[in-house]
């Protein structure tokens, strides 16, 4: 009794220092890497293709089912007064007695018949040969589907995770402007009380300083969007907590090559591109099986059971009887022409989603690869421009400081240098962004 409660504690415990351990660990801390991690394997997207790849294997092992003999067993009653089925089934179950029966009037006879049928394909005019190659490709088409899946979810963590990123930094900005504007305003006021101040530069500052206020609650609104858009992406409730590991500095991506290389890397391996020559192959597949339809079918089966008057089973009552059977149809109500229509319509259907595909694939191509030209350029241009604001607002302060300058020409240089840095957080983070769309344009992803 002693142990078990001795174990009861221990065990309690353990359960409260673990408790106790989550809570002072705090929320999960995810770098880039491992936030792609966890989408891959949390995110509902994922596991619906994964689904789809289980059902295009088991519509495969449909189609195989064709090419093995199909074995049914059955059980049939049957009982009539009708002269000629009546001596059918008395022949049938080995009783025919021609001493005393009346062959006109047999009376009622019942009939059991347990048996076992199989029965097996030979020909059906390629028809089970196509349908197979189709799920052949039907299951490598879903396997491409979640390839191509898993890379626009790459993509779009990789993104969301440098909004966020840069959603924090331009907060962190905000906040330094706004303990900047204030520490100004509390030494104008100072100044405006000793009387070597103006009012309005007073009032000027005021102004500053409800605007970088702003700016800051603009940009805690976005940390919280952007944080809102990584959980739904990393398929985390919307209660959950996270944070991003933002010691992971990313580097900068490196200008891209030419548009013809990145098409020809794209049409090499961009996986929703290769499906869409798949669904190409599966329709062509899907025609020849409609047009099989007009080839004659050939079955072959055997049936084993016996007939009695009861369900006893007995050998001497037994029989077999095989045979192979073979039929055309000569007229099904046009129904065999609909089907070769409707399969030559899906046939054009698929190529020409094959050729979207393309062209899809070119565009996106072309579109990231001039995106991150763009935000390149834009990068090298505002940090030169954010060195340059932070000079002149250093030789602006020491101006005002000598009493050169008014507090406006300040407010002027300040706002110049806040706004030089969040243009430059929007090129550096928009440049990470256009290179991860770029990798998924060209399939890069695996």
């Amino acid at each position: 009794m002693r142990l078990g409660i001795l174990q009861l504690t221990v065990t309690v415990s353990v359960m409260l220092l673990a408790a106790v351990a989550t809570a002072e660990s705090g929320p999960a801390s995810f770098t880039l890497q491992q936030a792609i991690d966890y989408a891959l394997e949390n995110n509902p997207e994922v596991s619906i293709m994964q689904a789809r790849i289980a059902q295009a294997d088991a519509q495969l092992g449909m189609a195989l089912a064709n090419y093995y003999p199909h074995i049914k067993a059955s059980l049939a009653y049957q009982h009539s007064d009708n002269p000629a089925q009546a001596f059918a089934m008395i022949i049938a179950q080995r009783r025919l007695d021609f001493n005393g029966m009346d062959f006109n009037h047999p009376g009622g006879v019942d009939d059991y018949r347990p048996q076992v049928t199989a029965t097996y394909s030979l020909f059906r005019g390629g028809r089970d040969y196509y349908l197979s190659k189709a799920a052949e490709l039907g299951v490598e088409t879903s396997e491409l589907e979640t390839t191509a899946t898993r890379q626009h979810l790459i993509a779009n963590v990789t993104a969301a995770f440098y909004a966020h990123l840069a959603a924090q930094e331009a907060h962190q900005a905000s906040l330094r402007a706004i303990d900047a504007v204030d520490s100004e305003l509390q030494q104008s006021r100072i100044r405006y009380e000793a009387g070597t101040l103006l009012k309005s530069d007073v009032l000027s500052l005021e102004v500053q300083d409800a605007e970088a206020k702003d700016a800051q609650l603009q940009a805690a609104n976005a940390v919280d969007i952007a944080k809102a858009m990584l959980k739904t992406l990393l398929g985390m409730p919307v209660d959950s907590e996270f944070a991003v590991n933002s010691d992971d500095t990313p580097t900068q991506p490196q200008t891209p090559e030419s548009y013809q290389t990145l098409l020809e890397q794209a049409i090499a391996q961009h996986p929703a591109l290769q499906a869409a020559e798949k669904r190409v192959e599966i329709a062509e597949q899907q025609l020849n099986a409609a047009e099989a339809a007009h080839l004659p079918r050939a079955d072959a089966y055997v049936s084993y059971g016996s007939n009695s008057k009861n369900l006893a089973f007995g050998s001497n009552r037994d029989n077999v009887s095989a045979g192979v059977m073979v039929e055309v149809d000569v007229f099904s109500g046009f129904a065999t022409q609909e089907n070769v229509r409707k399969a030559e319509r899906e046939l054009t259907v698929a190529r020409e989603a094959a050729r979207q595909a393309r062209l899809q694939v070119e565009n996106q191509v072309n579109t990231a690869r001039l995106r991150l030209l763009e935000a390149l350029n834009r990068e090298q241009v505002t940090s030169s421009a954010v060195a340059a604001a932070e000079e002149a607002l250093r030789l602006v302060k020491e101006q005002r400081d000598a009493g050169v300058v008014t507090v406006t020409r300040y407010i002027e240089a300040e706002v110049a240098r806040d706004k030089a840095k969040t243009r430059d957080i929007s090129a550096r983070y928009d440049a990470l962004r256009a290179d991860a769309e770029l990798k998924q344009a060209i399939g890069f992803w695996n």
